[in-house]
């Protein structure tokens, strides 16, 4: 195909936007950047019933977020549109007519109840060529009723006319050669008198080839659908820029079995969308990646990762490298099990990798980060980021991390006291604060080597000294290095800790 690339992604604003639509924007995003190609948001929202309000915008927010940049849409604006389905109603009226003028397409008049009625009748009922001459629509009726109906306002819809008996073949760069038999197709609908607006099928086709899409890279179970496609494309005439076709494989639910849905997030506590949404008719909360404290950069790696791979054995990605990389030849035909723990180890491995000024700031934006920076300052809570960062999977569990360093400890952990708190602790602790007194200037550095010689010297146990020392500044024998601690802390601090647990533990009874 020797022609621009030029790809959409076309979501429906029908509620918050699923992980696995996420990675279909993703696929279209990396395609595009690595073939110097353009990348479209198209807003295919046809059917109204299932509008939902807030969805469009929550949309461009979850985009914009993970770094998926849109270079023609709603908002970018370009000289395809309007990028909105809703707003093409002009443009689908015409195609519409073409094809009833062409005899590829017919107008029927059959009530919902008496689709019931046939569904009742005939087992496995689809409208067909086998079943459509018995049913009210212009290819039973005579025209001058078809035309009274359509004039006192009787609600129909357009149907798209299958011939029988002919296999249909779709080409899919990941799938190969894919052939289904018209017999298996009904006559779709294709616009509905009732909302003035053609279903997905119509819309979708005319769209892509009026926006000169190129390459069409859309979930798995759209595959069905792509032989009605193919036969629209046709239809018109359409067929020397019929796009490629590329369906991707599933996200499958953890253990692999059946599709990846909110339920399994629910079930077992990870997000299934990219930020939090809120419904706006129940007020329910569900979950998203960012709320939940992961990095855009490592759920982008992470989707990635899913269905495809880059031919090598590299895991820790870049975007930039993630569109060097990128191809079909490497996607999966196979659903990809979604290992939520996987996701946590990418977001270790991200936030490790952050510098310290970074990870403050982005944890400083969250509600318990800006208590922090109000309380201590925003070097102080770099200094105390710095020192845990490679304990946490999730932004969120940095506060835990830290607590300490803005709390000082009022209890301590009972089983550290059995452990570490001997009879002569106390006296060797108030030792220790003259020590720490006497330390110039108050370093981990300059510290370290003083207190450990002046361990040595008393010949103490060198684990219960540290130890009784930290659950004294700390409240548990774990964190960092103690040392660190202690510098960031500051003397002051560090030797009224040190004085509150000389008063206060007692070993137990």
């Amino acid at each position: 195909m020797n022609r621009p690339v030029r790809v959409r992604f076309a979501p429906s604003p029908t509620g918050p936007l699923h992980i696995g639509g996420v990675r279909t924007a993703l696929y279209n995003y990396l395609f595009a950047r690595r073939m110097g190609g353009t990348m479209i948001l198209r807003i295919e929202d046809t059917d109204r019933t299932r509008f939902v309000p807030g969805a469009e915008e929550y949309i461009n927010e979850a985009l914009a977020w993970l770094g998926i940049g849109i270079d023609e849409g709603v908002r970018e604006g370009g000289a395809y549109g309007p990028y909105k389905q809703s707003e093409r109603r002009d443009i689908y009226r015409r195609y519409v007519k073409r094809l009833l003028d062409a005899g590829k397409a017919y107008i029927a008049f059959d009530t919902p109840a008496e689709l019931e009625a046939k569904r009742g009748e005939i087992a496995n009922f689809q409208y067909d060529a086998s079943t459509r001459n018995t049913m009210r629509n212009s290819l039973t009726m005579p025209s001058d009723e078809v035309q009274r109906l359509i004039e006192t306002g009787t609600q129909y819809v357009v149907r798209f006319k299958i011939e029988p008996d002919r296999d249909i073949v779709v080409h899919d760069l990941i799938r190969g050669d894919v052939s289904i038999n018209s017999n298996i197709l009904d006559d779709k609908v294709l616009y509905k008198s009732a909302d003035d607006l053609p279903t997905y099928h119509l819309a979708n086709i005319v769209d892509d080839h009026l926006m000169e899409v190129s390459h069409v890279i859309r979930g798995e179970e759209w595959l069905p659908s792509a032989p009605l496609h193919v036969l629209l494309y046709e239809a018109f005439g359409w067929q020397d820029t019929m796009p490629a076709w590329v369906h991707l494989p599933l996200l499958l639910k953890p253990d692999g079995k059946g599709k990846l849905s909110k339920r399994d997030g629910d079930r077992l506590g990870f997000p299934v969308f990219p930020l939090d949404w809120i419904d706006p008719e129940t007020g329910d909360r569900s979950s998203g990646y960012r709320e939940a404290g992961y990095l855009p950069e490592a759920v982008i790696n992470f989707l990635a990762l899913l269905g495809w791979n880059p031919g090598d054995d590299r895991e820790l990605m870049t975007i930039d490298e993630l569109v060097e990389a990128f191809s079909f030849d490497h996607c999966s035909k196979k659903g990809a099990k979604f290992d939520f723990e996987k996701g946590k180890w990418f977001n270790h491995e991200y936030i490790s990798a952050m510098s310290d000024v970074d990870l403050a700031t982005r944890f400083a934006a969250t509600p318990r980060g800006e208590q922090c920076v109000a309380e201590r300052g925003p070097d102080y809570l770099t200094s105390a980021v710095s020192l845990v960062k490679t304990r946490v999977n999730l932004i969120g569990e940095l506060w835990e991390q830290i607590r300490f360093f803005y709390e000082a400890p009022v209890t301590y952990a009972e089983k550290d006291i059995r452990k570490r708190w001997k009879p002569d602790t106390p006296a060797i602790l108030t030792a220790l604060i003259e020590v720490l007194q006497g330390i110039e200037p108050f370093t981990a550095a300059t510290g370290e080597p003083i207190v450990l010689e002046w361990i040595k010297n008393n010949e103490y146990h060198l684990g219960n000294v540290m130890n009784a020392f930290r659950l004294t500044v700390v409240g548990e024998c774990k964190g960092p290095h103690m040392f660190d601690i202690i510098e960031v802390l500051g003397r002051d601090e560090t030797i009224s800790r040190l004085q509150r647990g000389i008063d206060t533990i007692t070993l137990p009874q």
